[in-house]
């Protein structure tokens, strides 16, 4: 981990797949090389300082987009201009998250493997559109789910006093 600028990012995808975790990268990576300023508005950054985060932000863009930001210099401007585009997609993916939290069932997977994925995937989806999961909603969540047959099995767990859900003989 000496060497933070080796590790590569994929790059901004034009049809919008992956803009917010590519947001969630960018700000972790521009911080850790001491650039997260630059991308935040009324910011006091060198010019050498944005140009750093705009090599880095260009870089990671799709060639489309690459062209159609082409005469930007400043990161800030780059930023919000991808933000303006894409950040809308919050709309579509927090309500499409949601609907999936709250009709998730165990017994719906064949695996606890299967279903754990399932579990992370949703929630990174809501924590990327900023909605508070915590360990203790996964944990209470796939308690209160459990098939009719293992009520047993969930009166257990709850006795058990698990704080987490990685506590969970099965939760990942």
């Amino acid at each position: 981990m000496s060497n933070l600028s080796k590790f590569e990012f994929v790059a901004l995808d034009i049809s919008r797949k992956n803009y917010l975790s590519r947001v969630l990268d960018a700000e972790i990576y521009l911080t850790t090389k001491g650039l997260g300023d630059c991308i935040i508005e009324g910011n006091k950054a060198s010019s050498q300082d944005k140009a750093k985060a705009m090599i880095f932000l260009s870089h990671h863009l799709d060639e489309c987009l690459k062209v159609e930001y082409l005469t930007l210099k400043d990161p800030l401007e780059l930023w919000i201009g991808l933000k303006g585009r894409y950040d809308h997609l919050k709309a579509t993916v927090l309500p499409r998250a949601r609907y999936e939290w709250m009709h998730l069932r165990f017994q719906d997977y064949k695996t606890v493997i299967e279903y754990n994925s399932v579990v992370f995937r949703i929630t990174s989806q809501l924590k990327l559109c900023w909605e508070s999961i915590k360990d203790e909603d996964m944990l209470e969540e796939t308690l209160i789910i459990f098939h009719a047959s293992n009520m047993i099995l969930q009166h257990q767990y709850h006795g058990k006093g698990f704080q987490k859900y990685s506590e969970l003989p099965f939760g990942g």
